[in-house]
């Protein structure tokens, strides 16, 4: 399986918020795309998802047209979406919240064993397993937002800036444990990040994004070491 977008174009009244943006994810990928505020990254991963409705251009999963579905039939296709900071219901309890990310899930055993998954890449989650989110700290709440959202068992996780607002140590660790996830569950994954060394570290290729157009792609590493990306997009 592989995402494969083409001349996507998302507006916002007369904002171009997406312009034209075309990139290919091979399966089991990890792409990070980043840009500074306003360069586009939210509204991309919300077309996809089926948040925002683009004005013209496909996005193919599997070769099949996802744009304009329904959030809740990408996720029985296997597409999660991790928004920032509003993928957790704060009354009900850590338990509460990943069952609900089961609930297309028709194999109760095997759903249990995918929490069982969780929470050993969380630990911390297994220790508050029956408190509600709402006294989680903000490390926590997004620990259970991935964990909500690997519970529904996607092939393809979008992530929305999972570090934001968290301290350095919080943000390495939960960096660590989506690159174990990626890897244990052969995930394809899509990290957008303003954090743009954090996640590029993690990623196996990078997007940046200017103003709602691509302004530069290619490896990680590659991207990393371009001074030019660095200094024009990555502010260091």
């Amino acid at each position: 399986m592989s995402l494969i977008v083409t001349d996507l174009s998302v507006h916002h009244g007369a904002i171009r918020a997406i312009n034209s943006v075309t990139f290919e994810v091979e399966v089991g990928e990890m792409v990070a795309v980043v840009g500074a505020n306003g360069a586009g990254k939210t509204t991309l991963l919300r077309a996809l998802s089926g948040l925002n409705r683009s004005v013209s251009g496909s996005a193919k999963w599997n070769g099949k047209e996802i744009l304009h579905t329904k959030p809740e039939l990408l996720v029985r296709r296997g597409i999660s979406h991790v928004s920032e900071g509003k993928s957790v219901i704060p009354e009900l309890s850590v338990r509460e919240n990943l069952t609900l990310g089961a609930i297309w899930r028709r194999n109760p055993a095997e759903a249990q064993q995918t929490r069982q998954d969780v929470l050993e890449v969380f630990p911390r989650l297994a220790e508050r397993i029956a408190q509600p989110a709402d006294t989680l700290s903000g490390g926590e709440r997004q620990m259970l937002a991935i964990g909500r959202a690997i519970m529904s068992r996607p092939h393809l996780l979008l992530l929305d800036e999972p570090s934001l607002g968290l301290a350095p140590l919080v943000v390495a660790q939960i960096f660590q444990s989506i690159r174990e996830l990626a890897a244990s569950m052969k995930l394809t994954v899509i990290l957008v990040e303003q954090n743009a060394m954090s996640a590029l570290k993690i990623a196996d290729k990078g997007i940046v994004l200017h103003l709602g157009a691509i302004a530069a792609q290619g490896s990680a590493k590659d991207l990393v070491a371009d001074s030019k990306v660095r200094s024009a997009y990555l502010g260091y």
